[in-house]
This record gives structure tokens, C-alpha cells and sequence, in this order.
């Protein structure tokens, strides 16, 4: 990968402004879920005990460029000092005078957390101006941020064509990830593509089938191919008007190559809500009033046998109504399968994007996987195969 690496870098005494991802749930002031936090840890540990001065740049929700004291990142600086077993002074702002302050007093290993940059519209103009304050607080930048890798923001990108730029572990473990799932991945590579609509998901089919040897297509967006195909998918969520897009998309992947896996039969019913009727029928068998939730068990059983006869699997989107059994059994088989093969080594597999995320989580296997990225957006815009500017940004 084209980047400087942290262990490359002269740390001690330097000020190293470091770009973490805090936009934490919150409920009543307090945290609900502090796995932000956490993954910024080993990069802020690092960078502490090779004596650097550890300054922490981050955004908290929508302010729109205005101060709006709610959406003060001031409630973090505790819970995280905390995590580290140290002080984590604040400042009340990322620039000028408050921030300098804060800067100035602190010693060497030393853990500082600016205000919110979305306090100045800067931040998300991009504006140089607005970069070169941030940067007098700083020798160095590490972006451990790869959630918002996919902003063109003055604390993801123009800062870091300032100061000498670095990733942080957090990051370098997510680029690492991705290069070896898309970038130079170990043929032949599967890919799992489901939810609900193709309307949101047109640029990363269009990217995949020109890249992968197998593509499996579920969740509501399949119905769209069936019925593109010629099937009826009775009452089921299906973006009619979108059949053409998805013969354009059987047509591209025939020509590159790319096998593409559909359900071969699903599980209906006329409602979706827990413990329903559920049935699993053949494509030729849907009913007018059938609703499809859930890939049939033939589909889970060949989408198995694909992953057992590949080295790569990168998934994105579960391949039902996974959050309302029983149509989850599709997701939860081949998630099972799909750890067991990557904790045996057999796989390499990386999955990302929040319903992914979650159906993992359900299905309980998310510690098995190679990688699981919690990035959303910055994830799914490198699946679509476009470049992240505060990824650009870091390259040497």
C-alpha cells in the first residue's frame, strides 16, 4: 500500500493530531456503545508510548458549521480517559487560542480532544484555511478514521496534505483488509450482495460483476432480477421499473465473465411478522399473495458449496427479512459457513455495511470473520469502486 507507516515515523515529543471517529450513540448524555472509542485505542496507545503528544480531532453529529453546545464532544474526553487509564484533557474548540492552551500544557505520551470541527463551517467546505489552523497544533497527522474516508472534509483531507500524513492502526487494518478482498485478492472471490432495493446499490453491482468470478444476489433486490428474468414474484418488494438495469447487469456479468448466483427458491408468506406461516417454494410456484422474505434452502446450499470452492468472500447486505424469523435461516447458514471457513484459514472473508454488520452480529459469528468493517458509507463507496479522498489523501 502507497503509504507511510506510524513505525516509519519519529514520534517522540511530536504532536500528532490524530483523526478518530467519535460520532457515538448517545442517550441521555451518556454512551450507549463505545466500539468508536475502543477502535481508536491501539493508535492512541501507540502513539503515546513512543512519547508523542496525542491530540484527538473528531466530529459529533450535524451543528451545519455553528456552535451548538449539545453536540459538544466535551462528554467524551471522561469514558475514554478511562479506556486509556489516563487524563484526556479537553479544549473548547479544535483551533485558536482554547486549543493552543490545551496543546501547550501537555507532556510528552500526553492525550488531548479538540472540540467538535464541524463547529467551523470549514470543516466540511474542505477549506484550506480552516486545514492550516488545525495544523498549528500539529508536527503530524494520522487519519484513524476510515468511516469518514469518504468525506472531502478539511480534518480528512486538506489537513493531511499539509503535515506529513499518516494511517492509523485502525485504518491501516481496514486498508489491508480491502486490498486483500478487492485490490489483490486470492482467486477465485465470491461476493454476497443483498437488501432490499437495487436502486441503492446500481454503482457497486456495476463495479463487482467486472471484478469477481461469483456474484450472489439476495435479499429484496433479488426479487427485481426474477422478475427481470421473466418470474413472478407475487406481492414481494420488486423495483419493476428497474428490469432493464438488471438484464444490463445479467449481460455485463456474462461478459466478464462473472457468474451470477439468484435464488433458486425462496421462503414466502403473506405477512412479514415473527413465527408467521412461512413456506419455501420454487421459483415456478410463487403465488399471486406470496411475499418473498428469505432465500430457500437450495439457494443457501448452493451459495455454501460456492464459498467452500473459493479463497475470497467480500458481503455486503443480508439475504432476507433477517431481523424477523424465521427469514433469517438463508443469512444465518451461509454466515455460519462462511466463519467456520475463514477461522479455519480455508477463506478470506470481509464483510461490511450496517445491515451486514447486524446480521453477523444475529447470526453470531462477526469474531470469525477475517474483517468486518463498521465503516457504512467509506465501505460501500470502496465496494463501488470510487476513490476516498481522505484515503487519496494519505498516499506518499
Amino acid at each position: 500500500m502507497p503509504f507511510r507507516t506510524l513505525d516509519t515515523a519519529d514520534l517522540a515529543g511530536k504532536r500528532a493530531l490524530v483523526r478518530v471517529d467519535f460520532n457515538v450513540p448517545v442517550d441521555g448524555g451518556k454512551i450507549t456503545d463505545d466500539t468508536r472509542l475502543r477502535a481508536a485505542l491501539p493508535t492512541i496507545h501507540y502513539l503515546s508510548t513512543k512519547g508523542a503528544k496525542v491530540i484527538l480531532l473528531a466530529h459529533f453529529d450535524r451543528p451545519k458549521g455553528k456552535v451548538v453546545p449539545e453536540m459538544s464532544l466535551a462528554f467524551v474526553a471522561e469514558p475514554l480517559g478511562k479506556l486509556l487509564e489516563q487524563d484526556v484533557a479537553f479544549a473548547s474548540d479544535c483551533v485558536g487560542p482554547a486549543a493552543a492552551e490545551v496543546v501547550n500544557a501537555m507532556e510528552n505520551g500526553g492525550v488531548a480532544l479538540l472540540e467538535n470541527v464541524r463547529f467551523h463551517a470549514g470543516e466540511e467546505k474542505n477549506d484550506p484555511a480552516f486545514a492550516a489552523q488545525l495544523a498549528e497544533n500539529g508536527d503530524l497527522y494520522v487519519d484513524d478514521a476510515f468511516s469518514a474516508a469518504h468525506r472531502a472534509h478539511a480534518s480528512t483531507e486538506a489537513l493531511a496534505r499539509i503535515l506529513p500524513a499518516y494511517p492509523g492502526l485502525a485504518m491501516q487494518r481496514e486498508l489491508d483488509a480491502l486490498d486483500a478482498a478487492l485490490g489483490n485478492p486470492k482467486k477465485p472471490v465470491l461476493g454476497i450482495v443483498g437488501g432490499s432495493k437495487v436502486s441503492t446499490k446500481l454503482d457497486l453491482l456495476n463495479n463487482l460483476v467486472a471484478k469477481l468470478d461469483r456474484l450472489a444476489i439476495g435479499g429484496g433486490m433479488a426479487n427485481t432480477f426474477l422478475f427481470a428474468q421473466g418470474h413472478d414474484v407475487g406481492g414481494s418488494l420488486c423495483e419493476k421499473d428497474l428490469a432493464d438495469t438488471a438484464r444490463q447487469i445479467i449481460a455485463t456479468a456474462q461478459k466478464s465473465g462473472c457468474e451470477l448466483l439468484l435464488p433458486i427458491d425462496v421462503v414466502v408468506a403473506k405477512k412479514v411478522a415473527p413465527g408467521v406461516d412461512a413456506e419455501t417454494r420454487d421459483l415456478s410456484d410463487v403465488q399471486g399473495d406470496d411475499l418473498i422474505l428469505d432465500a430457500g434452502p437450495k439457494s443457501a446450499q448452493r451459495l455454501i458449496e460456492a464459498m467452500d470452492s473459493s479463497q475470497t468472500l467480500i458481503w455486503n447486505g443480508p439475504l432476507g427479512v433477517f431481523e424477523v424469523p424465521p427469514f433469517d435461516e438463508a443469512t444465518v447458514s451461509a454466515a455460519k459457513h462462511a466463519a467456520k471457513l475463514a477461522k479455519s484459514g480455508k477463506i478470506v472473508a470481509v464483510a461490511g455495511g450496517g445491515d451486514t454488520v447486524a446480521a453477523l452480529n444475529h447470526a453470531g459469528v462477526s469474531a470469525d470473520f477475517t474483517f468486518v468493517s463498521t465503516a457504512g458509507g467509506a465501505f460501500l463507496e470502496w465496494m463501488e469502486g470510487k476513490t476516498l479522498p481522505g484515503v487519496a489523501a494519505l498516499e506518499v
